[in-house]
């Protein structure tokens, strides 16, 4: 029963947090925005999330972790979880360097003095974004997969 209650929140942490991070790669492309559109946004965007995905990330790799321990009797169960966790750790290893950091220069931007490098940075921020979210994607299918392989 335990193993299944792991399991079950295993998904829906690993699906709240690639569903977020896709639907901002879906949603939200920043390239054809204006500056001072796309200054709003991502502060909105930042302000909003910046915890709640620290939150799930962290939580995913913690209980996705538990899981593969829970299940280490079965090899493949056991393998995928812990490249899923790994793929989790890469998530945070990629927004900790890549994504906060300019972040917190996004956060110092005003609309009435606009940056010299917007495009460079936001060109950077959104290419971090799209290998966090392959990652966040390739570590769900791991944990839904190990969830319905059979013992």
């Amino acid at each position: 029963m335990t193993k299944s209650i792991i399991r079950f929140f295993n998904i829906i942490i690993a699906a709240l947090l690639a569903g977020v991070s896709f639907g901002i790669w879906i949603g939200f492309n920043p390239m054809s925005l204006s500056p001072s559109t796309y200054i709003e946004q991502q502060q909105n965007m930042i302000r909003a999330l910046n915890v709640l995905m620290v939150s799930l990330v962290f939580s995913a790799t913690v209980i996705t972790t538990l899981s593969a321990f829970l299940q280490k009797s079965n090899k493949p169960v056991f393998i995928a979880l812990l490249i899923a966790a790994l793929f989790f750790i890469t998530c945070i290893v990629i927004s900790r360097f890549g994504n906060q950091p300019i972040n917190n220069i996004i956060m110092s931007w005003t609309t009435d003095s606009l940056p010299g490098n917007l495009s460079e940075l936001r060109d950077k921020w959104w290419s971090f974004h799209i290998i966090r979210t392959i990652a966040e994607l390739i570590a769900l299918s791991l944990v839904a997969w190990a969830s319905i392989k059979k013992n």
